[in-house]
């Protein structure tokens, strides 16, 4: 499967990994998983969120690969992650399982950071023997736990039945979203981007949502849309970083406040003025900071810690 949905210039543009690799997840389904930086430098896990694809992740892997192993990968349905009949949260437990388990050496920690989905992803996971063998640290940037439809601010009116009613329709519609135009990128920006977002900026977050098949954005709306991880946030006893931005449309900043006070290891809030849902494109200083700072308190690399695990579950190449 082709590259698809990212632009080719400037700090944006995915930059070439180290190495590629498709793992299987608990059922099956293949997931595409990029690796990025040495091979001995200290790991960060990139799960990117609804609609998006590693490509999301094209300044944080363009900073930290220096002097990072940064493995980013694709979402089942997302990317060159094939579509797959179960879009569940246990099913994003289970890839996430499946991602450490193939590119972290057995007792390898790393600094784990999901955006959007990708921090529902780390809930979900939480409890599973593998996260909880790889986690050393977490970023959680602009996500939830829960009440994610009736919460959204996407509909410009009062909170109620209407407006949740409204907001489940429009994010989860079966309409293709069509090619990339200066509307589009208009619409794009008011639900998901703060209003300073900069237009290449806006560009490529919209180049990278369009590229979603409107099958997959369907039906991972309808998990979104039903959402209930509470329990899995008090079960995420890693240490853990909270990042939002104060005009979030999408996981206003009110998810991030409950989850920091629910979390049993909470480092903390860090909230970002004026940046909307897609923090890492919008605020990467911010963001690379934050990862640099976990890792340097986190995460030690010994000699031992390099090296490939359960390869049966690998297929290099993709």
């Amino acid at each position: 499967m082709s590259r698809l949905g990212h632009v080719t210039g400037g700090p944006y543009a995915p930059p070439v990994p180290a190495r590629e690799l498709t793992v299987v997840s608990a059922d099956g389904a293949r997931l595409h998983v990029e690796v990025h930086g040495p091979e001995d430098a200290p790991p960060v896990v990139l799960a990117h969120g609804w609609t998006c694809s590693t490509a999301f992740w094209a300044a944080q892997i363009r900073e930290l690969a220096v002097d990072h192993r940064v493995v980013a990968y694709d979402q089942r349905g997302h990317g060159r992650s094939p579509a797959s009949p179960a879009c569940t949260t246990r099913a994003l437990a289970d890839d996430l399982e499946a991602v450490l388990a193939g590119t972290l050496a057995r007792g390898e920690r790393a600094v784990i950071v999901g955006h959007s989905m990708g921090g529902m992803t780390v809930m979900a996971a939480a409890a599973r023997p593998r996260f909880r063998e790889h986690a050393a640290a977490v970023l959680l940037c602009s996500t939830g736990s829960s009440r994610l439809i009736a919460e959204a601010l996407v509909i410009p009116m009062r909170a109620g039945a209407v407006r949740t009613w409204l907001t489940a329709r429009v994010l989860g519609s079966r309409a293709p979203l069509g090619p990339v135009t200066p509307v589009a990128k208009r619409v794009l920006k008011y639900a998901t981007m703060g209003p300073g977002s900069a237009p290449h900026m806006v560009d490529a977050c919209a180049r990278i949502v369009h590229a979603c098949p409107s099958a997959v954005r369907h039906a991972w709306a309808g998990v979104l849309a039903g959402l209930d991880l509470e329990a899995g946030v008090r079960e995420l006893d890693v240490p853990t970083a909270v990042v939002t931005g104060t005009a979030d449309r999408l996981t206003p900043p009110s998810h991030a406040r409950a989850l920091v006070a629910a979390l049993p290891h909470s480092l903390g809030l860090t909230e970002l003025p004026g940046m909307g849902h897609m923090t890492p494109v919008e605020a990467p200083e911010a963001v690379n900071g934050r990862i640099r700072e976990l890792v340097t308190q986190y995460v030690t690399v010994t000699p031992e810690d390099t090296g490939a695990a359960a390869p049966e579950r690998i297929t290099e190449g993709s």
